[in-house]
């Protein structure tokens, strides 16, 4: 199984006791809580994950967005941005799964989308 582990299209992940290697396809989000890394797939499980979000980073497809300090997102599962009545904006994904937007990186975003 690790030997097999090719890190351009999937993650080693935890859960519980289990090693899983899960496809970058399958995952909402990577993001920190409670100060431990935890990658959320399309049925909204936490997988923990070993390294830290700066280590990730260079492994993540071009798919995969910075929507805060804490949490990449993959673009492909996201569904809408939330306008909340504070002002600030959530990213909404697929699975039900909501974590907000931070002004700096949805200034980025926009101008992403805007070349599109």
């Amino acid at each position: 199984l690790v030997s097999g582990w090719n890190p351009s299209d999937r993650l080693p992940v935890y859960l519980e006791d289990d090693m899983i290697l899960l496809p970058f396809t399958q995952m909402e989000c990577i993001t920190i809580i409670d100060g431990k890394t935890y990658a959320i797939d399309t049925k909204r499980t936490k997988y923990r994950l070993k390294q830290r979000l700066y280590k990730l980073e260079p492994l993540l497809p071009p798919y995969f967005i910075r929507i805060n300090k804490s949490t990449f997102a993959n673009e492909n599962r996201l569904e809408r941005f939330a306008a909340n009545f504070s002002g600030a904006v959530d990213a909404v994904f697929k699975c039900g799964y909501r974590d907000y937007v931070s002004r700096r990186c949805f200034s980025v975003i926009k101008r992403r989308y805007n070349k599109k």
